[in-house]
């Protein structure tokens, strides 16, 4: 697929450029420092086996991938990060008004994209992505700090966060090529599937790795008081009141910051399975995403979303 991955990344620069030589370059290297490239391959892959017009699905990919893009400018600048993938923000370099404006200008590149495709239908489950993004974020700023929190919260909270995008590049490219009406379903399911176990993953990984391996501290989702499956299960483990289930309390209130302690539950974390058990809730996601990916007829294409669907899960970073 790297071929048809290289025409999505030209695509995206093309359309990412600004006329600000300082700013530009910024958001150049922003572009271009990508990442796996995930969810514009969900949509190359969903139409591979059938009959898609290549120049709408490149048009519709680059759409997604830059949607994806503005969406991480915009949470680096909630979440005042200074780092991404080990490299310095746009948050970090610029004001914050710069900033949110540079992301609304990315927005509305892709879309632009996601209009190009001429297909009303496209358009509308973008529009639909971009909403449930939105939402995903809402609800981790809202229920930030708060440790009550419901199984079920969660996963609304990353299906919007990351899966919807998921969900939402595979249907689109189904639609683009021109795949049978249960056949797109189905691999909106799919995708749906491997963003619930990818974020799930990061979540994990958040706590089990260090900055060498996600350009970040161990912790910041406890650091910013979000809530994660891996926390709730540990917390599940506790006895109320004890020194352990009041000191994760204190931290994700936001009432204590001690380094110290922060790298001590981290440690407690590490050591009480619920990094295990989130993964095996995880690869639950991606096992049955491989079900949903049965439909596709050629066992080529079939053989690759599979593979995808394990990468959701068994990875370092």
């Amino acid at each position: 697929m790297q071929p048809d991955l290289l025409r999505v990344a030209q695509r995206v620069e093309d359309v990412a450029r600004v006329d600000y030589p300082f700013v530009s370059h910024l958001v150049l290297d922003l572009v271009r420092a990508g990442g796996k490239r995930l969810r514009p391959l969900v949509l190359l892959l969903a139409a591979r086996a059938y009959e898609p017009d290549p120049e709408g699905l490149i048009t519709a990919a680059a759409g997604v991938e830059l949607l994806h893009t503005a969406s991480l400018v915009h949470d680096d600048t909630v979440d005042r990060a200074a780092l991404r993938r080990g490299k310095p923000t746009l948050n970090a370099v610029l004001s914050s008004g710069a900033v949110i404006l540079l992301g609304d200008y990315l927005f509305a590149q892709s879309a632009i994209l996601a209009a190009a495709t001429n297909n009303p239908r496209v358009v509308g489950i973008f529009a639909s992505a971009l909403g449930d993004m939105c939402d995903g974020q809402l609800r981790e700023m809202f229920y930030a700090h708060q440790l009550d929190q419901s199984r079920d919260d969660y996963e609304k909270r990353i299906y919007g966060k990351t899966a919807a995008l998921f969900a939402g590049s595979a249907e689109m490219g189904a639609l683009i090529g021109n795949a049978p009406e249960p056949h797109v379903r189905a691999l909106r399911a799919y995708g749906s599937d491997i963003g619930m176990a990818f974020q799930i993953v990061d979540d994990v990984l958040d706590l089990r790795e260090g900055e060498e391996q996600t350009g970040k501290p161990a912790g910041q989702d406890l650091r910013q008081g979000t809530v994660t499956l891996p926390t709730m299960l540990y917390a599940a483990q506790l006895a109320a009141e004890s020194p352990e289930a009041r000191r994760l309390e204190a931290i994700i209130g936001g009432d204590n910051d001690d380094e110290a302690d922060i790298t001590a539950l981290i440690a407690d974390v590490r050591t009480s399975g619920a990094l295990d058990t989130a993964l095996d809730v995880a690869t639950g996601y991606a096992e049955r995403a491989k079900v949903n990916a049965a439909i596709v007829p050629d066992p080529e294409t079939r053989g690759m979303l599979e593979q995808l669907a394990d990468l959701a899960w068994n990875r370092q970073t």
